[in-house]
């Protein structure tokens, strides 16, 4: 892969690389859980070819390529070159041959049309600024027939420990890394929001359902894993180690207080199916 420009996407990477050293720790059993509930809403066969885009440490992918078995193949691509060696290992201690991950940009990607019987995009989809248009390209590589499913955060997802967080920051950090709390993921986080963007992309009669999910705390310092186990740790990583200690335990001391024992990680699921000629 070309080495990244955008500073949005640099952002990106940076911040997932970092995060990469708790991805899969045991408070962030959320990442696992979705992929696999994405996979399990699709019609996999045996043999089938499949992309995975933003696949991270394989949450999707793994689930994806036992389904289709020795036979299919499936690529995941991410940005964030410290989660595709995650999902490497990952997918080595598991002795699956037919999985390969390549790091790339989702807006980059040049296969052909008609090229994969499955496409899958876990909460990334969100990242990239024009959606419609990103979904019109995994459109257009799906074969007829095939299948695409998009996987996006629900209503208030990560709360109470987000707005605690974005709290702390506003109190203790500089001005320029309170972002108010905004999630790229905000732009659909309802039912009709993901119905209404596959549609602008020219797909039709998509399947898009919501689950109500949550993530429970051992104790709210589960929750600060899941800080710096996911995006939230680009913020941290730029306010200084000091700084970051007074967040953490603002953050800590309200979560505590309040008694959270959980945070939201509601998602929504949509799956189309490319119509046949």
């Amino acid at each position: 892969m070309e080495p990244l420009t955008d500073p949005a996407k640099l952002k990106a990477q940076v911040a997932y690389n970092t995060a990469s050293r708790h991805f899969d720790d045991e408070p962030l059993a959320f990442w696992a859980r979705a992929g696999s509930r994405t996979v399990e809403r699709l019609e996999l066969r045996a043999g089938a070819a499949v992309l995975d885009v933003g696949c991270g440490t394989g949450a999707s992918a793994i689930p994806a390529a036992k389904a289709i078995g020795p036979g299919g193949s499936i690529v995941g691509v991410d940005l964030a070159n410290r989660l595709l060696d995650r999902a490497r290992e990952k997918a080595k201690r598991q002795q699956l041959a037919n999985i390969e991950f390549r790091q790339a940009d989702m807006e980059a990607l040049d296969y052909p049309t008609d090229t994969f019987d499955a496409i899958i995009s876990v909460f990334s989809v969100f990242f990239v600024p024009d959606m419609t248009k990103q979904i019109g390209a995994l459109w257009r590589m799906l074969k007829p027939g095939g299948q695409l499913a998009i996987t996006t955060w629900g209503p208030n997802a990560f709360e109470p420990g987000a707005s605690a967080f974005w709290a702390a920051v506003k109190k203790h950090a500089p001005p320029d890394l309170h972002f108010g709390g905004f999630n790229p993921w905000d732009r659909v986080t309802s039912v009709s929001a993901v119905r209404d963007l596959l549609t602008s992309a020219g797909i039709f009669d998509p399947k898009v359902e919501g689950e109500a999910s949550q993530q429970s705390l051992r104790t709210v310092d589960d929750w600060w894993t899941i800080v710096i186990g996911s995006g939230f740790v680009w913020t941290v990583e730029q306010m200084g180690e000091s700084t970051a200690r007074l967040v953490r335990a603002d953050n800590l001391n309200t979560l505590r207080s309040a008694g959270a024992t959980f945070i939201e990680t509601n998602v929504i699921y949509a799956v189309a199916r490319k119509p046949i000629p």
